[in-house]
């Protein structure tokens, strides 16, 4: 099925909007109000950048066959391992991420209705949202149904990011009351937080770099000039719409903002609406994530125990980058899995017992590691140093730099030349963020 741009674009801002514009606020803290904007407008073009590389790389594959697991055949097949564990990594954090959220949330959204301390319990909430909603979604095999939850996440960003602007332009008395020092540029004492430790939250922000090539395929012409028009507005427009959380956000609270802003707002009916909202969101997109993590744990074990089928549909409600982001209803699933082509090879479904214990293994080892820890900032500082860096930086900078020039035997065109050299700079970049943030996120104190 022919997409559209419009479609394309919808489809990275769904993907790189999720929890962490509740923590970009907080991400500013150690940063200050300048830097913080800055970091957010690198960020940005970085990802702008790395998106363009996968724009490019994609012409060295036959067109509508673009995925990290085919290109990573051409430059080494032993590395498709890393890309299933970047992927396994990043969907994981992602889904204990919202169910922190929803953690954070519930507590609150009940007290409007209770006072009973059992119901007002974080693991209480996290238990019940897993048990009765999450678990029974994550199971199912087709979630078609949950695309229809791309319109609840936007119009729930929206409505966040209206619920920032309104508090900051007209703060009630228990908001001024909570609102710390504002720092214009770095701040001379950040205690609890550094720049290490939340800069992972910027590259988090805009990772959709895993949707990219499915967006590609769907693409009636693959001309990188027509491709690169989608990671333009849709970077530009998250670009703006960080920029405006981050700023205002951080403004209204200043020194006092927590990982996640939502928590801060007092017990309205509109910021019970906007908390609503968005355990909403996360409660349908947590087995969108399930999904590809499942898959990718299961290509992991058939690494290590020698199989040779390649599972690359890894997911039928938030498609991998080698399946259509749009599936046609009357097409069955299995149709798409037994075509064969040496970029595509023949896929083995994962099911039967396979499926249950890796999706129960997901399932009990998000809520364990929910319940154990309540910052949102720090999960998604460790996820994004880790998963959103590698499918962001490091992979696409990879690939540019091994395939994009290599048909030339002669000089290569300057053009040609610069972007080689980029991916070879992301790539760097990408490694050094991953080694000196993922050590910061972890330390103890």
């Amino acid at each position: 099925m022919v997409a559209s741009i419009r479609s394309g674009v919808l489809t990275l801002l769904h993907t790189a909007c999720g929890a962490g514009i509740l923590a970009m606020p907080y991400a500013f803290k150690p940063f200050g109000l300048v830097p913080g904007v800055i970091m957010i407008v690198v960020c940005g073009a970085c990802a702008m950048q790395s998106l363009f590389l996968q724009a490019r790389v994609a012409n060295y594959v036959p067109q509508g066959r673009a995925s990290f697991s085919s290109l990573t055949r051409l430059i080494n097949p032993s590395l498709g391992i890393v890309f299933d564990l970047a992927i396994a990594i990043k969907c994981f954090g992602v889904g204990v991420s919202y169910m922190i959220v929803v953690g954070d949330l519930m507590p609150q959204i009940m007290s409007v209705w209770t006072k009973n301390a059992w119901l007002l319990s974080r693991k209480v909430q996290i238990s019940m949202i897993m048990l009765f909603f999450v678990a029974p979604l994550s199971f199912l095999k087709k979630l078609n149904s949950l695309r229809y939850a791309s319109m609840v996440a936007i119009s729930s960003v929206a409505y966040l990011c209206v619920l920032v602007l309104v508090h900051y332009v007209a703060p009630s008395e228990e908001i001024l009351h909570l609102k710390g020092h504002v720092s214009y540029f770095f701040p001379q004492q950040t205690h609890d937080v550094n720049v290490l430790k939340t800069l992972p939250i910027f590259v988090f922000a805009y990772t959709c770099h895993h949707n990219m090539f499915s967006i590609i395929n769907e693409q009636k012409s693959t001309r990188f000039g027509h491709v690169m028009k989608i990671p333009l507005i849709a970077i530009s427009l998250a670009l703006v719409l960080y920029i405006a959380i981050g700023c205002a956000g951080y403004l209204t609270f200043g020194d006092s903002i927590v990982g996640n802003i939502i928590m801060l707002y007092p017990q309205t009916v509109s910021s019970t609406v906007g908390r609503i909202a968005i355990v909403l969101l996360v409660m349908l997109a947590f087995p969108l994530q399930c999904h590809p993590a499942r898959a990718s744990i299961h290509q992991i074990f058939q690494h290590f125990t020698g199989e040779n089928a390649t599972t690359t549909v890894t997911s039928l409600g938030e498609p991998d980058e080698s399946s259509p982001l749009i599936l046609d209803n009357g097409l069955d699933i299995n149709e798409i899995i037994e075509e064969e082509s040496i970029y595509e090879p023949k896929e083995t479904p994962l099911k039967g017992r396979s499926f249950i214990l890796i999706t129960c293994g997901i399932l009990i080892a998000s809520y364990l590691v929910a319940i154990s820890v309540s910052s949102l900032a720090r999960v998604l500082a460790i996820v994004g140093a880790t998963g959103s860096t590698s499918i962001s930086f490091i992979l696409p900078g990879l690939f540019g730099y091994k395939l994009i020039g290599s048909e030339h035997k002669t000089a290569m065109p300057l053009a040609t030349r610069l972007f080689k050299y980029t991916g070879l700079a992301l790539f760097i970049l990408g490694l050094v963020i991953m080694f000196t943030c993922l050590t910061a996120a972890l330390e103890l104190n």
